[in-house]
């Protein structure tokens, strides 16, 4: 073989060598943006699936007020839950996952001692067939669920919430706002009474 031939072999190797480690250095950052890429997706759908803090409505608001025995809410409340607690809502289920959102009605301590219709009357209120104040309390649980569902009427009056599944749930007097299991107390107490809204994200207990 001729000087000229190897001379030209040791000329090509190492570009070939050059070619090849550039070739590899592409594809590693190549791999490396994907993977980042698929963190920070994964990241994004764990929030998202995080659940969200809930709105907790309560008397010493101001804007929460029903009477006594009563699931009518006031015009402040209306106005509050149109102006201030929709839009909340808006913003939670563009950011969140969610499957369905839980409204709560919790009461204070003091007996109800009415013959209760909501046997009766209960799913022809829910399918807005008649008003909440049709229906009548025969107990804290059921005044608590009539509450609950009169605000989920009202979040759904507007159809910005169209696309948004409400369970409307009664916790009676049972649970303080701290989350404890409340001790006997028959006395008035607006601590005590409010309204929560939960998130509740896919995959969880429904």
């Amino acid at each position: 073989m001729s000087r000229r031939s190897l001379y030209l072999q040791n000329q090509e190797s190492p570009n070939i060598f050059q070619s090849f480690t550039d070739l590899m250095s592409n594809a590693f950052m190549i791999l490396c943006l994907l993977l980042l890429l698929a963190l920070f997706q994964s990241q994004q759908l764990n929030k998202r699936l995080q659940s969200a803090s809930p709105i907790i409505i309560n008397e010493n608001s101001g804007k929460f007020k029903f009477k006594s025995g009563s699931a009518e809410l006031n015009t402040e409340l209306k106005q509050y839950i149109q102006v201030e607690i929709i839009p909340e809502i808006e913003t939670i289920i563009k950011n969140r996952e969610i499957d369905f959102i839980q409204v709560i009605g919790h009461t204070d301590g003091q007996g109800i001692n009415n013959n209760s219709n909501l046997d009766k009357t209960l799913e022809e209120v829910a399918h807005n067939q008649k008003s909440v104040s049709q229906l009548i309390p025969g107990s804290n649980a059921d005044l608590g669920l009539m509450r609950a569902l009169a605000v989920v009427q009202e979040l759904q009056k507007t159809g910005r919430l169209n696309n948004v599944q409400f369970r409307a749930y009664s916790a009676a007097q049972l649970y303080l706002p701290s989350g404890q299991l409340a001790q006997i107390d028959r006395n008035a107490d607006d601590n005590r009474r409010r309204i929560e809204i939960r998130f509740i994200p896919p995959g969880q207990s429904k």
